[in-house]
């Protein structure tokens, strides 16, 4: 869309091992990955997909991922980057609900917020392997309650303010906004891919493939629930590219993303 701009946000950085980047495959030792946000102004208005991780959060239950973030880094810092404020935010859609994927979740209690029907039940309910990936429940009053975590959440956080609407499948966001349910990551996973007028389109990949390599060889990251619905999401995901021929992003790819133009600039 001809006055469509996409923003990524710099969220700063955690340490993961190789294998759980390649999962089976390695090398292993520590890689260091980026984490960030999306912004998406639109005619329809701003679209937040993801909102990053909690530094403090991640210090108390993930300590050995070792973040690394800047105030410019905070999900509040990015916005401030670009002249906006939390309230300027319309909607809110997590892709899931990882840690580092809703952590500011919780500075945007006007906004509409959005995620896939079966995302936000895993996040009350999940794996025993899940957990500390769905380990911030500050994002929901209901998922903290069900896990018995009220204690973490926002002061003032109620149901009303962190209640979100549910879809299935694929749809379009916005005009040219195009949501693609990718599960296999996790039950409710999304990619999406954004329409640009006289480019090609914008493919964000997100944790269906962490890196280029993840996406190339079919090798998904070891923090996963259905490894099968993985690999078919990766497929779909090449099918898509190559008929559309997107430009894609990957999520937790470092070598990738400092190619990437993050906030203040963007892309259009």
């Amino acid at each position: 869309m001809s006055d469509t701009k996409v923003y990524f946000l710099n969220g700063g950085t955690l340490l993961l091992d190789g294998y759980h980047i390649w999962w089976n495959q390695g090398p292993g030792g520590p890689v260091r990955i980026p984490a960030y946000s999306v912004l998406i102004e639109h005619r329809e208005g701003r679209f937040l997909i993801d909102t990053g991780f909690d530094y403090d959060h991640t210090m108390k239950y993930l300590a050995f991922e070792k973040p690394t973030q800047t105030e410019d880094q905070t999900i509040l810092g990015s916005l401030k980057l670009l002249g906006l404020e939390a309230r300027d935010i319309d909607v809110v859609f997590n892709s899931h609900f990882h840690f580092d994927h809703c952590g500011g979740n919780k500075h945007f209690p006007h906004a509409r917020k959005i995620c896939h029907k079966d995302e936000l039940a895993q996040a009350c309910n999940p794996e025993v392997f899940e957990h500390l990936g769905y380990s911030d429940l500050s994002f929901s009053v209901a998922a903290a309650e069900a896990r018995g975590r009220t204690d973490e959440l926002r002061h003032g956080q109620t149901e009303e303010n962190t209640r979100f609407e549910l879809v299935e499948g694929d749809f379009e966001l916005a005009r040219g906004v195009h949501m693609i349910f990718t599960p296999g990551h996790t039950v409710g996973h999304y990619s999406v891919m954004v329409e640009r007028a006289g480019d090609r389109p914008m493919l964000l990949v997100l944790d269906a493939a962490y890196t280029r390599r993840n996406f190339e060889t079919l090798c998904q990251a070891s923090f996963h629930i259905d490894p099968v619905k993985g690999v078919a999401s990766i497929r779909r995901l090449k099918e898509l590219a190559e008929k559309h021929d997107a430009e894609l992003f990957f999520s937790h790819d470092m070598e990738a993303f400092q190619t990437y133009r993050c906030a203040p600039e963007f892309y259009a």
